[in-house]
């Protein structure tokens, strides 16, 4: 069982403390406009870390971080440090994307005034493993590729250990702060600086000790009898007490890969 991180080890690399660091309007603003290369006037938090669910008997999903521009863009980022099997993360994209789309039309909306979304994924490893820095998803027509559907949903995938492709030089640098380098430029010393800040705030440390201490206390009911049901119980309560996803509650857990999908299904 991995060892849970203390509070003065947390990097941006950590979803508690880029969460954190990202309800400063300010970067989070910055760091949107420099990835999308598009001007934001204004962003909108609906709430820190936004739970979507579709029905009161569904499983809800829980987004790291949600914003919305002035446009109307919705745009959702999140911090990825595990891999998973073959397909699980774009497959994840596919989900949370749905949900945000059905998050919208719940609202009472016409499908046509569905808007213009962004699913952003940071990774500390090379989801596809071809070396780029950024691989950037929208929808084509196979026959004839610069046709584009038009349905404004692009899914994008930093990678941290990229050495290949060209970015924005300041995402560059910031994601080579995110796998643990020297914060270089203006926008990523912010970022480390924020990180600071954050991280000499009693109230936001004592805030994460005691979700470690739920999550310790979960593994160790969790992994007690080690049976299926006990994991089960462990998983719906990070979710629920933690705000995690499935996906996290069961990394958390240390569940291995190839027995995940079992109790997916049974969520």
């Amino acid at each position: 069982m991995a060892r849970i991180k203390e509070w003065e080890e947390l990097t941006i690399s950590d979803n508690f403390l880029f969460q954190k660091v990202m309800q400063n309007k300010r970067l989070c603003k910055r760091l949107i406009q420099k990835l999308l290369k598009i001007k934001v006037k204004s962003i909108i938090y609906p709430v820190a870390e936004k739970s979507i669910a579709i029905g009161a008997t569904n499983k809800a999903v829980r987004l790291d971080l949600y914003v919305e521009t002035d446009a109307g863009t919705i745009i959702d980022i999140e911090i990825q440090t595990t891999d998973g099997a073959d397909g699980w993360l774009p497959k994840r994209t596919r989900y949370y994307q749905a949900m945000i789309d059905l998050d919208v039309l719940g609202k009472g909306m016409d499908y046509i005034e569905l808007k213009k979304s962004y699913v952003i994924f940071i990774c500390t490893f090379d989801p596809f493993d071809l070396g780029e820095k950024i691989y950037t998803f929208s929808n084509i027509c196979h026959e004839q590729q610069n046709l584009e559907l038009g349905d404004e949903t692009t899914k994008i995938f930093l990678n941290a250990k990229g050495t290949t492709g060209k970015v924005d030089k300041d995402i560059e640098s910031f994601l080579a702060y995110v796998n643990g380098q020297t914060a270089k430029g203006k926008f990523t010393q912010d970022i480390a600086a924020e990180v600071e800040r954050v991280k000499q705030h009693n109230e936001t440390r004592v805030e994460y000790m005691t979700l470690m201490m739920e999550l310790k206390q979960q593994r160790r009911e969790g992994y007690a009898e080690g049976q299926d049901s006990e994991r089960l119980k462990s998983i719906r309560n990070l979710m629920e007490s933690l705000h995690l996803t499935a996906q996290q509650a069961m990394d958390a857990l240390k569940i291995p890969v190839n027995e995940q999908q079992k109790y997916i299904a049974q969520l």
